[in-house]
């Protein structure tokens, strides 16, 4: 462990990569954040594909369909994330929309983690839940967990949909209908990104799924 010192003074030779605490470096990680959002903001062909997914997604609700997310760590959040903005509400009151994310159930996955391997937490639970025409939305960083590329397998299988919400690399581009790619190799802008990607595609659910609402709407150029 580090000798005490004070976190805000500026790096020195003990600790040269160290980043001080002070606004200015706030202030650097904001911009960094806001980099790769310009980049998204600039991107009329991710944006396609964003409008692409969502499009999907509203589809299969109208049909009695559902979508299901899943992820590791961090972006295992995301996928609840996602799943709850869904199925309670995100800007407004209104029905429940039919989502499950695959990362919730503890006794399933340490069964299925258990008894077939990590690998196939998200597949086994996709034969057990999901049905033709289900959207599966697999979320990784780096485009190769194991355990998502086994569940596209599986959603392939299944005639389920499926997603990816990556960054700039790995193999998951490759076995998917829709690659909505973060563009960055930085997890942390990765994880910023999806969640912003996450939450417009909720938004656009919901506005669709229920036209009728009077709740404010977001300026559109």
């Amino acid at each position: 462990m580090a000798s005490a010192f004070d976190p805000s003074s500026a790096a020195d030779t003990n600790f040269p990569n160290r980043v001080p605490v002070t606004t200015a470096s706030v202030a650097a990680y904001v911009a960094d954040s806001i980099a790769v959002k310009e980049k998204i903001l600039a991107d009329v062909d991710l944006q396609q594909r964003i409008v692409a997914v969502v499009l999907t997604c509203i589809a299969a609700l109208r049909r009695g369909n559902k979508i299901l997310t899943a992820g590791n760590g961090g972006s295992a959040a995301d996928a609840q994330h996602i799943a709850a903005e869904l199925v309670a509400r995100f800007e407004f009151d209104r029905p429940g929309l039919a989502a499950i994310a695959l990362s919730t159930d503890t006794s399933a996955m340490t069964a299925i983690g258990n008894d077939y391997g990590y690998d196939f937490l998200f597949a086994r639970q996709l034969e057990a839940l999901a049905r033709p025409g289900d959207v599966f939305i697999g979320i990784t960083t780096s485009g190769n967990s194991k355990n998502i590329l086994k569940a596209m397998d599986s959603a392939g299988r299944l005639g389920v949909t499926r997603v990816a919400l990556c960054g700039e690399g790995g193999k998951v581009r490759e076995v998917v209908e829709h690659v909505l790619a973060a563009p960055s190799t930085h997890t942390p802008r990765i994880q910023e990104s999806h969640i912003l990607i996450g939450h417009i595609l909720c938004a656009l659910c919901e506005e669709n799924m229920f036209p009728e609402h009077k709740a404010p709407k977001p300026k559109i150029g």
